[in-house]
């Protein structure tokens, strides 16, 4: 799932403080995650859906629970359905194209 993979490159990050991973309502920036952390996280999602996300610095100010929401919307809109997990379906690995 979207959440497993984000959680999973956050875990990841030795400058994050872990325990603020469980806090409900942390926001990105109080992790102590970094602008370039954040993008590395967002590319995680883009090379696993295989789509690039529009204003990735807009995360900065959400909460973990909005990240994951958004980009499930995001995901979903571009596979025309709920969010597929990633790969699934695809020849490449990648969502069709919603412009398409």
């Amino acid at each position: 799932m979207l959440r497993d993979l984000i959680l999973d490159f956050l875990r990841q990050q030795p400058e994050l403080d872990q325990q603020k991973l469980a806090t409900p309502g942390v926001r990105m920036k109080e992790l102590g995650l970094d602008s370039l952390g954040l993008v590395e996280m967002l590319f995680e999602v883009e090379d696993r859906y295989g789509f690039q996300i529009e204003e990735p610095m807009r995360y900065a100010d959400m909460t973990l629970d909005e990240v994951v929401a958004d980009l499930e919307k995001a995901v979903s809109a571009r596979a025309r359905g709920p969010a597929p997990e990633p790969g699934s379906g695809m020849a490449d690995g990648r969502l069709p194209d919603a412009s398409a």
